[in-house]
């Protein structure tokens, strides 16, 4: 069967997603942890397919990914527990991975389910501290702090640009045999205001507890998929442009000329997180699997 797991991790002491020889990565930590829970050598083990790999440092929350396994190899993790073999899975999963890894949960996918390939887009947000305000320390891994107040209104200018049908070559480098094309679908900065997460009638003296995100600046962009290193290097751009120290035709130029150059390289990894993953209806999986397999092309 195959089943679905929806995971969320600190990116911040992995070498990116994918399994390498050496290094710690989630891919190899979670196919370790599955090779010893279900007692299986390492080259028996199963293998997850996600569904976009995230870089060295990068963070997800909404991250999907999955797993084709046998039944009798699936029920053999249950032992004592008086649950399914989906259950007794996930809730070995969550025992036994380390803190930086959390299995929100473990399923029997739809037919036709492909993680990376019947997905619809996904949604990534970059949140940064600027002006020199100092980084809440409980979110100290997952913002970057610059210096200088952020032009938000001009990295939106920019940031529309890239939404529709485009060739990011100037942003991502192409998988071998694969492109650049790729379909942004929604790309915006807000500046997060203070906002209350309690109301201010609950207390009595008045004091609100703030949003843990209050006074960053985020960027939000959905795309059906993207490039290695697509949005950390467009985040870059944006923001360079935020800073003053490139203009708007700049960034057209770099839009309209997909050549990839010094100036277009990606930004620190630490304040990207990977924040969810849409699907279509599951009588449409298959199809949509199938259909992203084609090369794009942007006719």
């Amino acid at each position: 069967m195959r089943l679905r797991i929806d995971l969320s991790y600190d990116g911040g002491a992995f070498h990116g997603w994918a399994r390498q020889p050496g290094l710690r990565t989630v891919q190899g930590t979670l196919e370790d942890t599955l090779a010893m829970i279900l007692r299986l050598p390492q080259e028996r083990a199963p293998r997850v397919t996600v569904a976009g790999r995230t870089d060295t440092g990068v963070h997800a929350l909404g991250q999907v990914c999955h797993l084709d396994i046998a039944q009798e190899i699936l029920d053999s993790c249950i032992g004592h527990m008086n649950v399914s073999g989906v259950e007794a899975l996930h809730r070995r999963l969550m025992h036994v991975l380390p803190d930086d890894i959390a299995i929100r949960s473990v399923s029997v996918a739809p037919q036709g389910f492909d993680a990376r390939f019947s997905a619809l887009d996904r949604t990534y947000v970059y949140r940064i501290s600027d002006a020199g305000r100092p980084i809440d320390p409980r979110m100290r891994g997952f913002v970057l702090a610059i210096p200088e107040q952020l032009d938000c209104e001009l990295m939106n200018q920019a940031a529309r640009m890239t939404i529709g049908l485009h060739d990011f070559g100037s942003f991502a480098t192409p998988n071998p045999g694969g492109t650049t094309i790729r379909e942004v679908k929604h790309a915006h900065w807000d500046r997060i205001g203070a906002a209350a997460l309690l109301p201010l009638a609950s207390h009595d003296a008045g004091w609100r507890v703030p949003s843990i995100e209050s006074g960053l600046v985020c960027f939000e962009i959905v795309a059906d998929a993207f490039a290695h290193n697509m949005v950390r290097s467009l985040v870059n751009a944006c923001v360079q442009v935020g800073r003053g120290r490139k203009s708007l035709d700049w960034f057209r130029h770099k839009m309209d000329e997909p050549v990839r150059e010094g100036s277009t390289g990606p930004i620190a990894a630490c304040g990207l997180t990977l924040e969810h993953v849409e699907y279509p209806q599951d009588d449409r999986l298959a199809a949509r699997a199938e259909a992203i397999r084609a090369k794009r092309t942007l006719d």
